[in-house]
C-alpha cells in the first residue's frame, strides 16, 4: 500500500484544537488558520491544495453572499515509488454554516472549478532548476 501525505487546514470554528497545528494569520478570518501537516514535498503540495481551496471557500462566499462560521479542507495523496509521480490528490470540505444546503453544494461546486492551486495541477507544469 502507497504511503499518504495528508494535509488539513481549517478556519473559524473548524480551526484544529491540537497542540501541533501552526497557526498563522488569514486574510479572509480573524482569528487565521491551523495547518496540520508534516513538512514533506508531498505534504507541502498536498497543503497547497487545501489551503487554496480553504481561500477559495471563503472568497466565494462572500461574492456569494454565503456566510461561514467555519472551514476545514484536507488533501492527501501519494506516489508511485520510483518515478514519484503524483498517484493523484483528493480533497474534502467541511464546513459550518446556515446557508441552505443546496447553496453550500453550489459553493463548493464554483470553488472546485476556480481554485487556482488545483487547476494548475490538474494542468501540469515545467518545473526546472536555474542557476
Amino acid at each position: 500500500m502507497e504511503e499518504r501525505f495528508e494535509a488539513a487546514v481549517g478556519a473559524g470554528t473548524m480551526m484544529s484544537v491540537s497542540g501541533s497545528a501552526v497557526r498563522f494569520p488569514h486574510r479572509w478570518t480573524p482569528g487565521g488558520v491551523t495547518v496540520e501537516a508534516g513538512f514533506t514535498g508531498g505534504h507541502l503540495l498536498h497543503l497547497a491544495v487545501a489551503g487554496c481551496v480553504l481561500n477559495d471557500m471563503y472568497r466565494e462566499a462572500s461574492a456569494l453572499g454565503i456566510e461561514l462560521a467555519g472551514v476545514r479542507v484536507t488533501a492527501a495523496g501519494g506516489f508511485v515509488t520510483g518515478t514519484w509521480q503524483s498517484a493523484g490528490i483528493s480533497y474534502a470540505v467541511e464546513v459550518n454554516s446556515g446557508a441552505p444546503a443546496d447553496r453550500l453544494a453550489h459553493l463548493l461546486q464554483v470553488v472546485d472549478q476556480v481554485a487556482e492551486i488545483p487547476q494548475a495541477i490538474r494542468a501540469g507544469a515545467t518545473v526546472r532548476r536555474i542557476s
